[in-house]
């Protein structure tokens, strides 16, 4: 177990979960472009997208397939950022809290990790989020990413960057709050309570399953928790209100919970899922172990 921790604990650890975390953040975002596109659509213009079958068939006739893969640039380089520091930054913040507060409940540690992290990437996310929201929801705004940015800076300067930072942390911090608690303990039930089997005794094929299983539970969670503060960003980007406080009034204390809540699951249970995968995956191929802490092995493991 200390060897493992060790292992756990350095410089290459942090490093190669970054990678993993942005390589598996980037691909699988950029997969579900257009399921983006249309959800982003139905927050900005929900009376001409009044549903996924509705605005499906209005992008395709109107604006060509094309239309599905708007901002595709945005959500690969961004998304890949914000993977990198959150999968990266969880593992070095929960190192760092768990030597700290030694004696807490893990799920504190979770919690307090996933929360840190999230601050960093969604500052490293934010510039591109920005350009991607409004080239999805505007068409004649920009073709994309690098004609987008000078666009932007040149109307509203860096502020526009930013403007949706606010909304965008109180989506993410709590999604991933709840993504990385929900996932973690996740892993800890199904070994203990399904597989019964120590998770170093099961086969690599078994332990990403598990990391799968997980994943999905974590995804369809979080993205329930984080749905309001997501409409509340498709709208500031826009220009749909001009503050906070007009755009929570605007869009209706109901419709933030329930509008695009059906894509938004749609979307992110699959690409939680697919991104740890792709993340553990990784982490195998580097010699490293699975994610997700199981309490029956480190019981175990100190009894021994």
């Amino acid at each position: 177990m200390e060897r493992r921790t060790c292992e756990e604990l350095t410089p290459r650890y942090y490093g190669l979960c970054a990678i993993a975390g942005m390589f598996s953040a980037a691909t699988t975002h950029l997969a579900i472009t257009p399921l983006d596109v249309l959800k982003v659509n139905m927050q900005v213009h929900p009376i001409k997208y009044y549903s996924i079958s509705s605005s499906f068939t209005t992008l395709m006739k109107e604006q060509g397939p094309s239309a599905l893969w708007r901002g595709w640039t945005g959500k690969f380089f961004g998304y890949g950022a914000q993977g990198g520091c959150r999968f990266g930054l969880y593992e070095y913040f929960k190192g760092a809290y768990s030597n700290i507060l030694v004696d807490q409940n893990r799920n504190l540690v979770y919690l307090l990790s996933s929360a840190s992290a999230e601050v960093f990437a969604n500052v490293a996310l934010c510039p591109f989020e920005a350009i991607k929201v409004k080239v999805q929801a505007q068409p004649c705004f920009a073709k994309g990413l690098f004609d987008g940015f000078p666009k932007l800076y040149a109307s509203e300067g860096i502020q526009g960057f930013y403007r949706g930072l606010v909304p965008l942390l109180g989506r993410n911090i709590p999604f991933s709050m709840v993504m990385f608690s929900t996932f973690e303990h996740s892993v800890d039930l199904l070994y203990r309570n399904v597989v019964k089997r120590k998770k170093e005794d099961c086969s690599k094929v078994q332990q990403l399953g598990v990391t799968c299983l997980a994943g999905y539970a974590a995804g369809s969670v979080g993205s329930f928790i984080s749905n309001p503060a997501d409409n509340v960003v498709a709208s500031l980007y826009n220009r749909k209100a001009d503050s906070l406080v007009l755009a929570i009034k605007k869009i209706g204390l109901a419709n933030l919970f329930t509008r695009s809540l059906p894509i938004r699951m749609l979307v992110v249970g699959p690409s939680i899922t697919l991104q740890w995968f792709f993340y553990d995956t990784i982490k195998i191929l580097g010699g490293l172990p699975t994610s997700g802490e199981v309490a029956s092995d480190l019981r175990g493991d100190e009894a021994g």
